[in-house]
């Protein structure tokens, strides 16, 4: 029960790693605010994960949107003490074939998205005397990798902006980490593989990324999420914790 009379927060929480998250840090004891643009899916999500979760509909491109469910988690629980800055999504391309305005809103949820959480969230901890913030990150925030120009960018910015925040905030008691998985079986892998001419050729090739020869779980990915939000990680912040089969040690 390492999350026992936490509150906690997680974005993009109704689907991949942001279920698995809810999942298992329900199962840790927290109580826990499943945030999500899908209002269904977060709900199907805190039913699952129990009583003391709930759900809300966030949209995290939008500050008023984000300001709210910071309010909400306090206005239920009298406070907040974690808070993962998950969602996110990704889009193909090189700079020269990524469209304008797909980039700006990709930028939007990835990167801004996460500025909005943290900006709402860190006075709020303030007041309380500390807090933890995890960010998902990616392992192409240290390697690059082809056609996905975009997302490289904004998760690279993630990495960067976890780093500024962390040395911000140490002095009031805030830890600020974020993780960098490797390919997970998620449900936008699942979405890639059902428009590929060939699944199986994009199986082999996006396993072949990791020196384990798989993709990773959802769950694995969850399990650094916990490491990070509760105090076995105590003594970490600004840090970045690589979860990812191997692809970067290559």
């Amino acid at each position: 029960m390492r999350l026992r009379d936490k509150v906690c927060i997680v974005t993009g929480g109704a689907s991949g790693i942001g279920r698995a998250t809810c999942l298992l840090f329900a199962r840790e004891g927290a109580s826990l605010l499943v945030a999500d643009k899908s209002l269904a899916g977060a709900h199907a999500v805190a039913e699952e994960a129990g009583p003391a979760a709930l759900a809300i509909e966030t949209d995290v491109a939008d500050s008023r949107s984000v300001r709210a469910m910071i309010a909400g988690a306090v206005e239920h629980f009298g406070r907040l003490d974690v808070l993962v800055n998950n969602a996110g999504y990704g889009i193909a391309g090189s700079v020269v074939e990524t469209d304008e305005a797909a980039w700006d809103r990709l930028m939007a949820v990835n990167l801004t998205g996460v500025f909005y959480g943290c900006k709402h969230a860190i006075p709020v901890m303030q007041r309380q005397g500390g807090g933890v913030i995890v960010n998902t990150a990616s392992t192409t925030a240290i390697v690059g990798i082809p056609d996905r120009a975009a997302y490289c960018a904004s998760k690279g910015g993630v990495a960067a902006l976890t780093k500024a925040m962390a040395l911000d905030h140490a002095a009031d008691g805030i830890r600020v980490n974020c993780i960098a998985p490797g390919t997970v079986d998620s449900p936008y892998f699942q979405a890639m593989r059902a428009k590929s001419g060939d699944p199986e050729a994009l199986d082999r090739s996006l396993a072949q990324r990791q020196a384990m020869g798989r993709l990773g779980a959802p769950e694995e990915i969850a399990k650094g999420m916990l490491f990070l939000a509760c105090d076995d990680s105590s003594f970490a912040t600004g840090s970045m914790l690589t979860v990812d089969g191997g692809m970067t040690a290559q």
